[in-house]
């Protein structure tokens, strides 16, 4: 079961509002519906992953997924889940030593970064048939999503929701300056771990949608977007949501084609990457119009 029992209500909206033909296998609309879900959660980590400038952190979690399935594979234990709790240990870890070290931010991701892809590197080797299967996690294969992820990605979503209510003008005012928002009793050091190990998860859950190598993108992408489009820090939180979810649902459209058959992420990055080049278009234009 999942969280929201949708029962026969969301073929029945993909059927009116979507009536392709490719959507109304019941695999299909699993993958959209877990792409309506990881989506929105990905533009609105990465609109702060772009005005923090943690683009480099989230390719260090994804690549700890090389070490997550090690994990699972040294233990016996389904790769997916030790994928989640060794991304949240290393975002968290990444924290830790980033705030109570002098070294830079970039310097302590770039030890985590290699240490984890070479534990994991260095595990996945000795086994061939191991080697074989982390290229499902390099390419990443959504429409293998299952109820379980469902379930995982309806909590995370609801979490990072209430987050973001909660705690985004204060998330604005931490990356402007930290140090005056802990003057202005913002507990900084709180909001900076939780948001690591939200940022960490769904870093994570992208990996499964995308792959390894094209998680970064897809919370880069719609930000960037974001930020060529809108006037204000408000604006650019919709834009990204409205770049994030129409490339989500046309990529995976696109690529169930039979004159296409691409990857799905590699779609949806190319989507998102179109959007990009639209908005550079359109701010080049404005700024002519301006001078």
């Amino acid at each position: 079961m999942l969280l929201i029992d949708f029962g026969p209500l969301f073929p029945t909206l993909v059927s009116a509002l979507l009536p392709f033909e490719c959507l109304q296998s019941p695999f299909m609309q699993q993958a959209l519906l877990g792409l309506m879900l990881l989506a929105p959660m990905a533009a609105i980590m990465g609109v702060q992953v772009v005005n923090f400038r943690m683009a480099f952190f989230a390719d260090a979690i994804s690549h700890s997924a090389f070490a997550g399935v090690a994990m699972g594979l040294i233990f016996a234990v389904n790769p997916h889940w030790t994928m989640l709790l060794f991304g949240l240990m290393v975002g968290l870890g990444i924290m830790v030593v980033q705030r109570r070290s002098s070294l830079s931010s970039d310097t302590v991701i770039g030890v985590f970064f290699s240490a984890v892809v070479a534990f994991g590197l260095a595990v996945v080797s000795r086994d061939r048939n191991a080697a074989r299967d982390l290229q499902r996690f390099l390419y990443g294969d959504i429409l293998t999503i299952d109820h379980d992820s469902l379930i995982c990605l309806q909590i995370l979503f609801v979490v990072i929701m209430l987050f973001q209510a909660l705690g985004y003008n204060r998330m604005l005012y931490i990356g402007l300056n930290p140090l005056l928002a802990e003057a202005h009793r913002v507990r900084v050091a709180v909001y900076q771990y939780v948001f690591a190990g939200l940022l960490s998860l769904v870093v994570i859950f992208a990996v499964w949608a995308v792959g390894v190598l094209l998680v970064t993108a897809l919370l880069i992408v719609p930000a960037a977007t974001a930020r060529n489009l809108a006037r204000s820090a408000g604006s650019m939180f919709w834009w990204a949501l409205l770049v994030s979810l129409t490339s989500a649902v046309t990529g995976l459209i696109l690529s169930a084609q039979d004159w296409a058959r691409t990857a799905t992420g590699a779609t949806i990055v190319l989507v998102a990457s179109c959007w990009f080049a639209l908005s550079l278009v359109l701010t080049c234009g404005r700024g002519r119009r301006q001078g």
